[in-house]
């Protein structure tokens, strides 16, 4: 009988094949793909009648066929061809390679017909649309069809088809929430939660359900937290630093000035490196505020001090980046440390020396990627641990790394505006530090929200700055055209890019989808200005500092989350020169002018975060997930700032009540949280 942990190819019709694409999904177990949710869900439109169709728009037409259908040839290709309308309006429908259909339609017949209405020669036109009679159109108006993630040989249908085979299996989770919380919250049971997730019977049991599974996900969490806090005791500080002025006099020597948060942050992390117990400690600093030099400053003290410290990046352009800014103060200070670097895509010959170095000298700084937490790399004498944009990490990682050293001091940095009550939340096992302050030489960025007829200006705009000497990066939501979301995306971009700005102008194309040495590349060549207009997607976000970026324009801005859209402005605006961030709002949606007019008139994350979540609140159902902050799954800490809260207070409760969870009411609870934790470590592992 299948069960939760049974292997996908337990479910009729998944061979050893689909289940390795499926494996490309994170999904490995029966578990795994009802854990799969929909990014979103595609509800039909009402259906509207021709003199209402607008062009460019996706929708369900009511028409008479006013032209008999008809089947022609072009290069040998059957095309379907008929007419609905009235003496105002008509519409034209196309079918390629389908002459079938032309037995479906019968002239003077009534059908709604779905799909995207273009205007081609001043004629409005329905290329390949789905028919329905009014009665099965009528069904379709009532339901809600889930669109997933997909990677290449999967498909929609495909994983919808799976998970309704696995939902005919009843009870394939047991309901572990104590009864107690799910009545204070009026949440309901995990099964239906789950059922209805992916396919709700309407808009209400939607809402119900994403409640119970975002309530779960954040509970679980805080839960998991909470629970290893309270049983891991405080360790003991073995380290031994000076009390000097050594750091004092690296500051002094910097060609520019420290900002006072960057100040208490550093005697933050001094302190507690000279206290009587190890370290743990975020500093949450906005872009751009100067956290690098603070990370560097900490190391340089450890190895004053004989010790290793080691700093872990998000990407190897960045871990690099990190390395050459780090060696250059060196060197400009006149100080002698080895600094070591260590990335996946490095040669077992540059690996194997890098390996040998971190045992060799007791007091270096090492720069890395994941590669610093591989089982080949012993340190010798590890005292501190950075994990710089913490949250593309995880907890667990941040432990594994930990365990590198000898119970060393752990400094987490995260450029997430999250507001400080949150944050408490969030990361209750960290000590917080906040790096509220940008330095005082960087200019504002300059903001303004247009609509997309300021395209042609803003493609202007950019191309002066180019011939300036300056570079621009432009963000699409999508990577490639889909037929649910009506959004920019990359792939095409590009290609219009270029019968838009000369030739002499270099682009570049940068997305998840890459391999990570192709995105590697296209970094490389944008921070060396070999490519002058990069287009992406928000792979960006967490990337390298290039100085000489001074536009930002991020097209359908209003599909993005406040945070994700400061994080993506924050790119630029890191050299001298003034930068700018279009941000072009696609919809006409009154609510996303207001979210956009708070970010086009501060440059204060902080502020951004707390005034997003004040507009948002918890109605915004369908609002836009933030990125980066602990990828959950379904939960998003601003939306859903509420439910975080009465999880927070449930785990505090249950733990006061229960501290071991051996209470036989929360056995299932006990059994689950196991399993929680095994998941995340796999997935950390993938």
């Amino acid at each position: 009988m299948m069960d939760r942990n049974s292997p996908i190819t337990q479910v009729k019709g998944i061979g050893a094949k689909t289940a390795s694409l499926f494996e490309k999904l994170g999904v490995y177990t029966v578990g795994d793909i009802l854990l799969h949710y929909p990014k979103t869900y595609l509800q039909f439109p009402k259906a509207k009648y021709v003199d209402e169709a607008v062009e460019e728009e996706t929708a369900a037409v009511i028409g008479r066929i006013i032209k008999s259908p008809c089947v022609m040839r072009a290069r040998n290709m059957p095309i379907t061809v008929t007419a609905i309308g009235t003496l105002t309006q008509t519409i034209e429908l196309i079918w390629f390679r389908m002459p079938y259909i032309k037995n479906q339609l019968n002239l003077g017949e009534t059908y709604i017909f779905y799909g995207k209405i273009f205007n081609k020669k001043n004629k409005l036109t329905m290329e390949q649309p789905t028919i329905y009679t009014k009665e099965q159109y009528a069904a379709m108006e009532q339901s809600f069809l889930p669109v997933y993630g997909l990677t290449g040989g999967v498909s929609n249908n495909l994983i919808t088809k799976t998970i309704r085979a696995v939902l005919r299996e009843e009870h394939l989770f047991t309901e572990y929430l104590p009864s107690k919380i799910r009545d204070r919250y009026q949440l309901c049971e995990y099964n239906y939660a789950v059922k209805q997730i992916h396919f709700p019977d309407d808009m209400d049991t939607l809402i119900t359900a994403r409640k119970r599974l975002v309530f779960d996900e954040f509970f679980l969490f805080i839960l998991d937290m909470q629970y290893q806090k309270e049983k891991r005791v405080k360790e003991i500080n073995e380290f031994r630093f000076l009390e000097d002025h050594f750091t004092d006099e690296l500051i002094a020597k910097l060609p520019f000035e420290l900002t006072s948060a960057q100040i208490r942050a550093l005697a933050d992390i001094k302190r507690d490196m000279r206290g009587a117990y190890v370290m743990q400690r975020l500093i949450q600093g906005d872009v751009g505020s100067g956290k690098t030099i603070i990370a560097f400053l900490a190391m340089a003290d450890t190895a004053h001090n004989g010790c290793q410290s080691a700093i872990m990046a998000p990407t190897e352009v960045l871990a690099r980046q990190h390395y050459e800014t780090f060696r250059a103060l060196c060197e400009q200070f006149g100080i002698k440390i080895p600094i070591v670097l260590l990335t996946g895509s490095m040669t077992a010959k540059q690996k194997r020396m890098s390996y040998e170095a971190l045992l060799l000298y007791q007091n270096a700084m090492v720069i890395g990627t994941h590669a610093l937490i591989q089982e080949k790399a012993v340190y010798d004498n590890l005292a501190l641990v950075i994990t710089d944009e913490q949250h593309r990490f995880g907890v667990r990682q941040r432990e594994v790394f930990a365990k590198k050293g000898s119970n060393p001091h752990i400094l987490v940095m995260s450029a997430t505006p999250i507001p400080r009550t949150l944050a408490i939340i969030l990361y209750g096992d960290l000590d917080i530090s906040v790096v509220d302050e940008v330095p005082k030489k960087r200019l504002p960025v300059k903001n303004c929200v247009v609509d997309t007829r300021f395209r042609p200006k803003a493609y202007e705009f950019i191309e002066k700055e180019v011939k300036d000497g300056h570079q621009a990066y432009i963000i699409c939501p999508l990577v490639e055209e889909t037929e649910s979301i009506e959004a920019e995306n990359a792939t095409d971009y590009v290609k219009k890019l270029r019968t838009i700005l000369p030739g002499d102008i270099a682009l570049g194309i940068l997305h998840g989808q890459m391999k990570p040495e192709q995105k590697n590349s296209v970094m490389e060549s944008f921070l060396k200005n070999e490519i002058q207009v990069l287009v992406a997607t928000t792979v960006v976000e967490v990337g390298v500092n290039v100085p000489n970026a001074t536009v930002m324009m991020i097209e359908n801005a209003e599909r993005f989350g406040l945070a994700q859209l400061h994080q993506l402005r924050g790119r630029v605006g890191r050299g001298d020169a003034q930068s700018y961030c279009i941000m072009v709002n696609g919809s006409h949606s009154l609510t996303a002018e207001r979210r956009l007019a708070i970010l086009n008139e501060s440059n204060d994350g902080f502020k951004i975060a707390s005034e997003d979540l004040k507009l948002r609140g918890p109605g915004d159902f369908f609002g836009i997930r933030q990125s980066g902050d602990l990828q959950f799954a379904l939960g998003d800490i601003y939306q859903d700032a509420y439910v975080l809260q009465q999880a927070s207070d449930s785990v505090n409760c249950l733990l006061e009540e229960d501290p071991e969870l051996e209470n036989e009411n929360n056995k299932n609870l006990r059994l689950h949280l196991h399993s929680y934790v095994t998941d995340d470590r796999r997935q950390m592992n993938l």
